[in-house]
């Protein structure tokens, strides 16, 4: 058995990737594991899982600086066998660790040089200097960690190159989590988006479509705005009112959200890092059985296509993704079939238990040289 503690100053506890995949995932082999969080929200246990809190630390720089550093001071006292880090920013906190002699994996959610290049609030320039900044970095950081853990296979393909033991554990669902049994004639004339909301996910040509719609259909939006602003700009477009507004959901929100769709919605703008990547919602929406209406990026159009899933579109164009809306509200039966088809997929091959073995093995491997250390130590 080892001591696991999963540190991260940035996301929430209750995390998928991190706390409902992976925490659970090592607990549920009898490993004692640790998330360390920094949400201000206490400490608690749950699943097998300690969760221990250091604090919230208010504002992006305060988490980076101040976040962090409690995060590693929380780190050491924990005194664990294995580190697992889930945010660039604990990139020091790594390398302070490996200086006390500990194991440390670095989990690589997000190809972090490219989304720089995605940030609004950076100008052109300095998006360019701090991509490049940050890529020297990981490349140094990473070549002294034990292991990386990448997102995606071209995630993992990258840091094949700076740190050889990399495997990827993709994000996929966790087939049972959706009710893909769902009655179709329980379904409405209505269509989800689930996740963040900002303008590089396309919610303004969502809001465009909207209007457009030929059908009665309604588009439901889950999730929070980055930007007030701009939520405050779409509010005032006419699309606006064809819209289903939850706010923020759980997972049994979502659950629900799904199983009432016809079709979900992931129409990311074609930003570097959203090309490359594999968008955790579009399986869940092949888990719940409810085919895809995605961007047509040549990655997700394969996808799609193999498995016929779903359709693609230009996501900067409302008009096609308003015409992918009417098709599936008209086409009930086709909707159905892409569902199924979509849920096939996923209970063969894009599922959480076959990533969940593949950081298992990880563990395990990691488990025998600490070992063979401490014996040859002793």
């Amino acid at each position: 058995m080892l001591t696991i503690a999963h540190l991260t100053s940035a996301h929430p506890r209750r995390d998928t990737r991190i706390f409902v995949k992976q925490c659970r995932a090592l607990a549920q082999q009898g490993h004692r594991v640790t998330l360390v969080v920094a949400d201000g929200l206490g400490d608690e246990r749950d699943s097998g899982v300690h969760i221990s809190d250091v604090g919230y630390a208010r504002g992006r720089l305060a988490r980076m600086l101040v976040g962090t550093r409690r995060v590693l001071r929380r780190a050491r006292q924990l005194d664990a066998d294995v580190y697992h880090l889930h945010d660039p920013e604990l990139m020091p906190a790594g390398l302070a660790l490996k200086r006390l002699g500990k194991t440390v994996i670095f989990d690589a959610h997000e190809d972090l040089p490219l989304q720089l290049f995605s940030k609004p609030y950076l100008a052109p320039v300095a998006r360019r200097l701090l991509s490049r900044a940050c890529a020297a970095y990981e490349r140094y950081a990473c070549r002294q960690f034990d292991a990386v853990v990448a997102a995606t296979p071209s995630i993992r393909d990258k840091f094949l190159l700076i740190n050889p033991n990399t495997i990827d554990v993709n994000n996929y669902p966790v087939p049972g989590e959706f009710d893909a049994e769902a009655p179709w004639s329980d379904r409405r004339q209505e269509v989800c988006y689930v996740g963040g909301l900002s303008a590089l996910r396309g919610i303004g040509e969502l809001v465009a479509a909207a209007h457009l719609l030929q059908t009665p259909a309604r588009i439901t939006l889950a999730g929070r705005f980055s930007d007030v602003k701009l939520e405050n700009s779409l509010s005032a477009l006419p699309g606006w009112q064809r819209l289903n507004r939850p706010g923020h959901l759980d997972r049994d929100g979502v659950r629900a959200v799904m199983a009432h769709a016809l079709a979900g919605l992931v129409t990311l703008h074609p930003e570097p890092n959203y090309l490359a990547a594999l968008p955790v919602k579009m399986f869940e929406y092949m888990a719940a059985g409810i085919p895809v209406i995605a961007s047509d990026f040549p990655r997700w159009r394969a996808i799609v296509q193999a498995h016929q899933c779903g359709v693609c579109v230009d996501p900067r164009d409302p008009a096609a993704i308003a015409a992918a809306i009417d098709y599936f509200v008209r086409h009930p039966q086709i909707a159905r079939r892409m569902g199924r088809n979509g849920r096939r997929a996923v209970m063969e091959r894009f599922n959480w238990p076959t990533e969940s073995d593949k950081l298992v093995g990880l563990y395990r491997e990691l488990h025998a040289s600490i070992g063979a250390m401490r014996h040859a130590g002793a």
